[in-house]
């Protein structure tokens, strides 16, 4: 094969990837078209309960020294008679999580709060184990489930359960809010992400008869709900929404209320959000393999079958945007290099229609999102670059996520490290972040080698073509691809080496002479 022959395969390999991820850019394109028709349909309530039910509120925690206090308190202000409420605190711990919970439920049940704390010597199931386990002994008709870095709203009950006299309704989720948007870049990106699921697509799809999913945490179910989709399962390390797309198989409807806020904790560190990512995007591809056939062997519209494969494919974009990383080098250089009539004026046209499909896909969804709930124009776009970095250099995290949901069990559940009252504020964290060190040190070599090697593509650009002037159009998204490279590895690197220091500091803290 001559350089013309391998030029031509690098350019068509470039294009036809280039082509898979905007077929999933004009999905985002559609659903927020979707967005802006269904967004004044708001879900009503037919008629209210003459008593109101019993609810249980879960709290399932595994080390969390630095918010289990604050969760429980914060459980027990909800605004619902004590009588019909119980609060099931369930603590898989194995450090001193378990004194500082036991202590909280104590005396929080000596003020009179129906708090019940169950502890596993085991993590069989994680999570879903636990939820599984303690909702066979719950008392509530319903259950309220928040992770441990939430802080519930007091109103959660009272503007939710009213749902629940529709017999089919059963799941009602609010959105999440953010504790410390902004504390730094990488928080300020987050939550331009999280906003964007929360506000454009779930309210999308759930005001135009498309399934939607229970996010683990602020949403309330029916418990005939998730016994007659089977319960809480493991196999997947997102059983949320795993036991979202089973219930909604078994025709239960699900509402979503944006306009119903519950804060929580972003992660303020870089290897506590890849852990996250990780975790969801693994997840989200178990649970495409598990249970996306049956959806579409189902007797359901084709729009939400349709909605489904998006939904639940979306892990492979990571890995085609690690190929088109890759490719996007050699395709430009061959470009280059190759006699310019090779390349007529209509393709070249074409090619640049690609790219802006993709990117300008991303800019309208998440501004979108910004807009709609009441941050500025200019406030949202000055962090759209930093979003698309650390979008482009997280990809090389979630497509090996991506690729192991597809191909492995479920594996161990990651829990993401909560910091409490220190991730509000850049750089606080630091002192609580001893101990949380994770696996896939290598990932942060890669992501620097393909930082590496953008670099030295944009050094041959200069080469073959001093003034970029054949290039020039995709020069500012080639330097995103650079920036957020370097920015999640070196973010990376300086994470664990704080997580070193101060596990070093911890270990001399004994030997120091008390205070």
């Amino acid at each position: 094969m001559n350089v013309q022959e391998l030029g031509q395969a690098a350019w068509t390999a470039y294009i036809v990837v280039l082509s898979i991820l905007c077929i999933y850019g004009l999905h985002r394109y559609i659903l927020v078209m979707i967005y802006y028709r269904v967004r004044d349909r708001e879900p009503r309530i037919g008629k209210r309960f003459d008593e109101l039910p019993h609810v249980t509120v879960q709290l399932p925690m595994f080390n969390e020294r630095y918010v289990a206090r604050r969760i429980i308190e914060q459980a027990c202000q909800i605004d619902y008679p004590r009588e019909k409420l119980e609060i099931q605190v369930l603590d898989d711990s194995t450090d001193d999580t378990v004194e500082i919970a036991r202590e909280t439920v104590a005396r929080m049940r000596a003020a009179g709060h129906d708090v019940v704390y169950l502890h596993r010597t085991d993590r069989t199931g994680y999570k879903a184990g636990a939820l599984e386990e303690a909702t066979k002994v719950a008392k509530g008709e319903f259950i309220l489930v928040f992770d441990a870095d939430f802080l519930p709203p007091p109103n959660i009950l009272k503007d939710t359960i009213h749902y629940f006299t529709d017999p089919q309704v059963g799941m009602v989720q609010a959105r999440w809010e953010h504790l410390n948007r902004d504390a730094s870049l990488l928080t300020q990106a987050e939550a331009i992400l999280l906003d964007g699921h929360f506000v454009i697509e779930h309210t999308a799809r759930n005001r135009s008869g498309r399934y939607m999913n229970f996010n683990g945490t602020a949403g309330i179910w029916r418990k005939t709900a998730i016994q007659d989709a089977g319960g809480w399962q493991h196999d997947t390390v997102t059983e949320d929404l795993d036991l979202s797309y089973r219930a909604q198989l078994k025709g239960w409807k699900f509402i979503y209320l944006p306009n119903l806020t519950a804060p929580a904790e972003l992660p303020p560190e870089m290897n506590a959000f890849k852990a996250q990512q990780h975790r969801w995007t693994k997840g989200i591809a178990q649970t495409c393999v598990k249970v996306l056939p049956s959806v579409l062997r189902s007797d359901r519209d084709w729009r939400i079958k349709l909605e489904s494969w998006f939904h639940l494919t979306s892990g492979c974009v990571y890995v085609f945007v690690v190929l088109l990383s890759l490719l996007i080098g050699p395709a430009l250089l061959s470009k280059l290099v190759l006699e310019d009539e090779k390349y007529p004026f209509w393709r070249l046209l074409c090619d640049l229609g690609l790219f802006y499909i993709g990117t300008g896909s991303a800019l309208s969804f998440y501004i979108a999102s910004q807009l709609e709930i009441k941050r500025g124009f200019w406030e949202t776009v000055r962090f759209i670059p930093a979003l698309m970095a650390v979008g482009v250099g997280i990809a090389l995290n979630n497509a090996t996520a991506a690729i192991e949901g597809f191909f492995c069990k479920a594996g161990e559940f990651v829990r993401t490290p909560k910091f409490g009252d220190k991730a509000d504020r850049t750089g606080n964290w630091a002192t609580r972040v001893s101990g949380f060190r994770f696996k896939g040190a290598w990932k942060a070599w890669l992501e620097l080698g393909m930082a590496l090697y953008m670099t030295a593509c944009l050094g041959a650009f200069f080469f073959f073509d001093h003034w970029f002037s054949r290039i020039s159009s995709a020069l500012p998204f080639l330097g995103l691809f650079i920036f957020g490279y370097y920015y999640v590895a070196f973010q990376t690197f300086y994470g664990q080496w704080l997580a070193n220091r101060q596990a070093r500091a911890d270990a001399v803290k004994p030997a120091l002479p008390a205070a």
